[in-house]
Protein backbone atom coordinates (compact mmCIF):
# COMPACT_ATOMS: atom_id res chain seq x y z
CA UNK A 1 0.00 0.00 0.00
CA UNK A 2 1.17 3.67 -0.63
CA UNK A 3 1.55 5.84 1.88
CA UNK A 4 -0.51 8.64 -0.41
CA UNK A 5 -4.42 8.33 0.64
CA UNK A 6 -6.63 6.34 -1.43
CA UNK A 7 -3.49 5.23 -3.80
CA UNK A 8 -3.96 1.46 -2.54
CA UNK A 9 -6.14 -1.58 -2.14
CA UNK A 10 -6.33 -4.33 -0.36
CA UNK A 11 -7.39 -6.21 -3.23
CA UNK A 12 -7.33 -9.52 -1.78
CA UNK A 13 -9.35 -8.68 1.11
CA UNK A 14 -12.08 -7.24 -1.23
CA UNK A 15 -12.19 -10.62 -2.72
CA UNK A 16 -12.47 -12.53 0.24
CA UNK A 17 -14.99 -10.39 1.77
CA UNK A 18 -17.24 -10.13 -1.99
CA UNK A 19 -16.90 -14.67 -1.55
CA UNK A 20 -18.44 -14.57 1.71
CA UNK A 21 -20.97 -11.71 0.69
CA UNK A 22 -22.02 -13.86 -1.94
CA UNK A 23 -22.38 -17.29 -0.08
CA UNK A 24 -24.14 -16.17 2.56
CA UNK A 25 -26.34 -14.10 0.35
CA UNK A 26 -27.18 -17.09 -1.58
CA UNK A 27 -27.58 -19.05 1.26
CA UNK A 28 -30.67 -16.48 2.59
CA UNK A 29 -32.38 -16.28 -1.08
CA UNK A 30 -32.55 -20.43 -0.64
CA UNK A 31 -33.82 -20.32 2.53
CA UNK A 32 -36.34 -17.83 1.87
CA UNK A 33 -37.38 -18.07 -2.04
CA UNK A 34 -40.54 -16.32 -1.42
CA UNK A 35 -39.11 -12.94 -1.17
CA UNK A 36 -36.02 -13.66 -3.79
CA UNK A 37 -36.80 -11.51 -6.21
CA UNK A 38 -37.39 -8.42 -4.02
CA UNK A 39 -33.87 -8.87 -2.73
CA UNK A 40 -32.48 -9.57 -5.71
CA UNK A 41 -33.88 -6.13 -7.15
CA UNK A 42 -32.21 -4.44 -4.22
CA UNK A 43 -29.15 -6.33 -4.78
CA UNK A 44 -28.93 -5.45 -8.27
CA UNK A 45 -30.15 -1.65 -7.86
CA UNK A 46 -27.17 -1.83 -4.86
CA UNK A 47 -24.14 -2.85 -6.97
CA UNK A 48 -25.72 -0.14 -9.82
CA UNK A 49 -25.46 2.70 -7.34
CA UNK A 50 -21.58 1.37 -5.95
CA UNK A 51 -20.60 1.19 -9.91
CA UNK A 52 -22.13 4.60 -10.66
CA UNK A 53 -20.06 5.89 -7.77
CA UNK A 54 -17.15 4.38 -8.19
CA UNK A 55 -17.18 5.99 -11.85
CA UNK A 56 -17.95 9.31 -10.49
CA UNK A 57 -14.84 9.00 -8.18
CA UNK A 58 -12.50 7.84 -10.67
CA UNK A 59 -13.47 10.88 -12.64
CA UNK A 60 -12.48 13.44 -10.42
CA UNK A 61 -9.18 11.11 -9.17
CA UNK A 62 -8.26 11.71 -12.77
CA UNK A 63 -9.32 15.18 -13.48
CA UNK A 64 -7.05 15.82 -10.05
CA UNK A 65 -3.96 14.10 -11.75
CA UNK A 66 -3.73 11.34 -9.57
CA UNK A 67 -1.88 8.10 -10.62
CA UNK A 68 -3.56 4.82 -12.34
CA UNK A 69 -3.27 3.04 -9.13
CA UNK A 70 -4.91 6.19 -7.38
CA UNK A 71 -7.95 6.11 -9.59
CA UNK A 72 -8.59 2.56 -9.29
CA UNK A 73 -8.96 2.90 -6.03
CA UNK A 74 -11.33 5.68 -6.10
CA UNK A 75 -13.05 3.30 -8.77
CA UNK A 76 -13.17 0.72 -6.43
CA UNK A 77 -13.86 2.58 -3.08
CA UNK A 78 -17.67 2.74 -2.71
CA UNK A 79 -17.91 -1.18 -3.65
CA UNK A 80 -15.43 -1.98 -0.95
CA UNK A 81 -17.20 0.41 1.36
CA UNK A 82 -20.76 -1.39 0.60
CA UNK A 83 -19.18 -5.01 1.01
CA UNK A 84 -17.77 -4.40 3.80
CA UNK A 85 -20.98 -3.09 5.21
CA UNK A 86 -22.91 -6.37 3.58
CA UNK A 87 -20.38 -8.37 5.22
CA UNK A 88 -21.25 -7.37 8.53
CA UNK A 89 -24.61 -6.82 8.78
CA UNK A 90 -24.65 -10.78 7.62
CA UNK A 91 -22.36 -12.01 10.15
CA UNK A 92 -24.84 -10.52 12.65
CA UNK A 93 -27.51 -12.30 11.70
Amino acid sequence: MSGRKGAGTNWPLFAWQAGWVFALRSADLMASPASAGAELTRMALEKQRAFADGWFAAGRAAMRGENPAAVMAAAASPARRRVSANLRTLRKG
